[in-house]
């Protein structure tokens, strides 16, 4: 076995046996939650390109900083699923089929929602803090930012895959994605990639709340090899168990 195929083993052959079971057993059917992520990102681009649904979209997934608080909190679940005008609606197909696929198979579809949207929402959050602290501060925006249409699942898509990298203890994964994000505000500091940075800030702060507990399951499964906390708890769970890794 070569280097590279050493190095790709450990870095990822933990996530890719977690993925391959049920997807080579049940195909799409062990996604729903993806697939049908796929679809309603779809038919909303379709939509809000159209002259009478342009308004409606807006107005059921369109977050801004101006908008009040509640309305944008109301708006943020169905913003995942928006396409950001600005990009192609393809790698917005693309991100979700992947990283929300894979998250499922790992985690769950009610998780994987759970996570996309707290990554989401501090990033909806952090555009309210950073327009309140102003340009001048360190982690400040322009009040103009304040009227940028927020949508896109970009911000979910980058926290659940820090997350799984944790998770899996793809470490070198995990940290590439934290370094695109810092070089993509250093290169083009806006709204969207300081956005980022906030999802990955949140997702950091659950692991590092969740660490604890992985380590008790570790510790009480007798695994000293190294293997994701995950595993080892499955490896010990009933067949009528429920997954979990809270």
């Amino acid at each position: 076995m070569t280097t590279l195929a050493r190095w790709a083993r450990a870095e990822w052959g933990a996530l890719f046996a977690a993925v391959r079971g049920p997807l080579a057993e049940r195909r799409w059917r062990a996604v729903p939650m993806a697939v049908t992520a796929v679809c309603l990102t779809a038919v909303l681009h379709l939509v809000h390109h159209q002259a009478w649904g342009y308004r409606f979209v807006q107005d059921v997934g369109g977050v801004r900083a101006a908008d009040p608080l509640w309305v944008a909190l109301l708006r943020t679940p169905l913003s995942l699923f928006v396409p950001a005008l600005d990009l192609p609606v393809w790698g917005a197909l693309a991100q979700i089929l992947l990283v929300f696929g894979i998250a499922e198979l790992c985690l769950g579809w009610w998780r994987t929602l759970a996570l996309a949207y707290a990554a989401t929402l501090a990033g909806t959050l952090y555009a309210r803090l950073g327009i309140g602290l102003g340009p001048d501060a360190p982690l400040g925006l322009p009040a103009s930012d304040r009227w940028v249409v927020d949508t896109g699942p970009s911000a979910a898509v980058v926290g659940l895959a820090v997350f799984l990298g944790w998770l899996y203890r793809a470490w070198v994964t995990a940290s590439v994605v934290v370094v695109a994000m810092v070089v993509e505000v250093v290169l083009k500091e806006n709204l969207a990639g300081k956005e980022h940075l906030a999802a990955i800030v949140a997702v950091l702060m659950l692991c590092a709340l969740g660490a604890p507990r992985q380590r008790r399951s570790r510790d009480r499964a007798g695994s000293g090899s190294g293997a994701p906390p995950i595993q080892s708890w499955k490896a010990r769970r009933g067949p009528t168990q429920r997954r979990s890794w809270w």
